[in-house]
């Protein structure tokens, strides 16, 4: 696929792609490749949706959501990767597109 023409941004391995609006599916890719190398679960997130911590109740018939006071180092971890994902996807979308995203609680609903 061809880099759109007068493509201004510079490329940065720190930074993700910016959407300008335009090219849709060059920047999709370039937003996949950037978040495969920053960690590869994040792309797990994006399409799977959040982890949801569940704990067992009564006698192992019913499971509910953890609270956060419930959550361990390790849940911790994994809550933490939905919002590095929902991170990388808003910094890379213009501020007039943020206002459509802003009620999403998840990467995947974004």
């Amino acid at each position: 696929m061809a880099a759109p023409p007068n493509f201004e941004e510079g490329q940065s391995t720190y930074r993700p792609p910016k959407f300008n609006g335009q090219y849709y599916g060059w920047w999709k890719i370039r937003m996949h490749d950037f978040i495969m190398a920053e960690d590869s679960e994040l792309w797990d997130v994006i399409c799977d949706g959040p982890f949801v911590l569940l704990k067992v109740v009564g006698e192992g018939k019913r499971t509910i959501p953890k609270t956060r006071k419930e959550y361990n180092d390790a849940d911790q971890k994994a809550i933490e990767k939905n919002f590095k994902a929902k991170k990388i996807l808003v910094c890379g979308i213009r501020p007039d597109e943020y206002n459509r995203i802003l009620a999403c609680e998840s990467a995947k609903e974004i």
